[in-house]
């Protein structure tokens, strides 16, 4: 009995070296990855951390604990700010998931649907700094926009598009959407082309046309695709700065101020490291909290 426990054992030990050897190739291939995430993403992340429980002195901070997260509920530029980020969340995912799957399904079968897609796609290959510069020129006092409405008289209409708020963030949000629903068409497209034929004949077989068979049969088919596309969504929205720091700076009055702009106006313009780095922290767990509680209801979906 005692030689076969002592055979077990050795077999046992057997595999796990095996095992470990076998593993060996898999570390060392994953090891360069696993190096510069944690050198450019995880060590500054921990620095973050840290300071934003020191003081807003540049020059050798001291402990301060949550006094520059307590900042971040009663300044009420950055409350505004976290209003913001919330209609961020909102619109560019709902714009962008709900655009980009119409455009998809309505170009996916005609012949001129190419052309069409490519004129949805092309502003996602510009930089928002490109595309604050055109919205820039629809939506100024004098801009296209309001020429527009004059013109074919409504210049009742007519407004400063950048000035009042909320309507400035939706504007903005609206000029992001423009950029960001080029992908979601993209991604849209080839969940539609990955869809079996046969599916879509067996539908229609069964008297299930139009609007019924879309909601029906070709949406749940694309569940891969919106959870892509909503995932890329949500964190280029809650991290959106360049198109609205070009666009309106932030302003008017730091009105149009998300917490990734808010993070640099305190970090870099009113010099508060403590503050920045608190609004760093807040921002990064809200990305990574939502993304991965909406990844892990899309998996445990599937």
């Amino acid at each position: 009995m005692s030689s076969v426990t002592d055979r077990r054992d050795v077999l046992s030990a057997q595999r796990r070296r095996d095992r470990i050897v076998r593993g060996r190739p898999r570390l060392l291939f994953i090891a360069p990855a696993v190096f510069l995430v944690g050198l450019f993403a995880l060590l500054p992340f921990a620095l973050t951390f840290g300071r934003s429980f020191l003081d807003d002195a540049v020059v050798d901070p001291s402990f301060a604990g949550l006094s520059s997260y307590a900042r971040l509920v009663t300044d009420p530029v950055i409350v505004r700010s976290s209003i913001n980020t919330l209609f961020w969340l909102l619109g560019t995912v709902v714009i962008p998931v709900g655009l980009g799957l119409a455009i998809a399904a309505l170009t996916n079968s005609v012949s001129w649907g190419k052309y069409a897609r490519l004129a949805i796609v092309l502003p996602y290959a510009l930089s928002g700094t490109a595309v604050a510069v055109v919205w820039n020129f629809v939506l100024q006092d004098t801009g296209a926009l309001n020429s527009l409405l004059r013109g074919i008289g409504l210049g009742a209409l007519a407004q400063p598009w950048l000035l009042n708020w909320p309507g400035n963030t939706i504007a903005l949000i609206i000029a992001n959407s423009w950029q960001a629903t080029g992908v979601a068409v993209i991604l849209y497209l080839v969940g539609l082309q990955g869809i079996p034929r046969e599916t879509i004949e067996a539908a229609a077989l069964d008297g299930v046309d139009g609007i019924r068979r879309f909601r029906l049969v070709v949406v749940p088919q694309l569940r891969t695709s919106t959870a892509v596309v909503m995932g890329i969504s949500l964190a280029n929205g809650l991290k959106s700065f360049d198109l609205i720091w070009v666009l309106t700076n932030g302003g008017p009055g730091r009105a149009t101020e998300t917490l990734a702009v808010s993070m640099y106006w305190q970090s870099f313009v009113l010099q508060r490291p403590g503050s920045g780095a608190a609004i760093a922290v807040v921002l990064t767990i809200i990305v990574v909290a939502v993304s991965v509680a909406y990844l892990r209801k899309q998996l445990r979906t599937h």
